[in-house]
């Protein structure tokens, strides 16, 4: 099965350019802040980290998530969607082979989703590797779900034989 959220970075584009419009008028209508404080310098002050703040949350949001687990092994990438093409300094890669997955875990913060995989190394030691889902569909994240529970539980009743 294959999954991407490949069709959100025409919306996290168009996100960063509705950010810098603002920023930009705001800055044009600097003085309509002036109730805000009697201090300029603190009102620009407030302003820019306000929209600072706003770019760096969808920044840290916006991954393209890419789920493969077609064959033996699982591929889960994640990596920026922003300048991605050019180089990819977020580009974080997972691949495990499906007998190697004994648990995993979604959880769901305020605005940010995250999938963590539970897996064993050739050493039989248990890591966890955590990937950002927050731009993943409900839909989508429900067919990994699936495909992820219906791996465990092949993985469970192969140890209950070799047992």
């Amino acid at each position: 099965m294959r999954i991407n959220n490949s069709k959100v970075k025409n919306t996290i584009v168009s996100v960063y350019f509705i950010l810098i419009v603002l920023a930009i008028v705001f800055a044009t209508i600097f003085k309509a802040f002036r109730d805000l404080t009697s201090n300029p310098s603190l009102t620009f002050i407030i302003i820019t980290s306000g929209f600072g703040l706003l770019f760096l949350l969808v920044h840290f949001i916006s991954k393209y998530f890419e789920y493969d687990s077609d064959g033996v092994k699982v591929v889960v990438k994640n990596s920026g969607l922003l300048l991605s093409d050019s180089f990819n300094y977020r580009e974080k890669v997972l691949e495990f082979e499906k007998i190697d997955l004994y648990a995993y875990k979604f959880n769901n913060y305020l605005v940010y989703r995250t999938l963590t995989f539970y897996i064993k190394d050739s050493r039989n030691k248990r890591k966890g590797e955590t990937f950002n889902v927050t731009l993943v569909p409900g839909k989508k994240r429900r067919y990994i779900r699936q495909s992820l529970s219906k791996m465990i539980k092949t993985n469970k009743n192969s140890q209950k034989i070799n047992e």
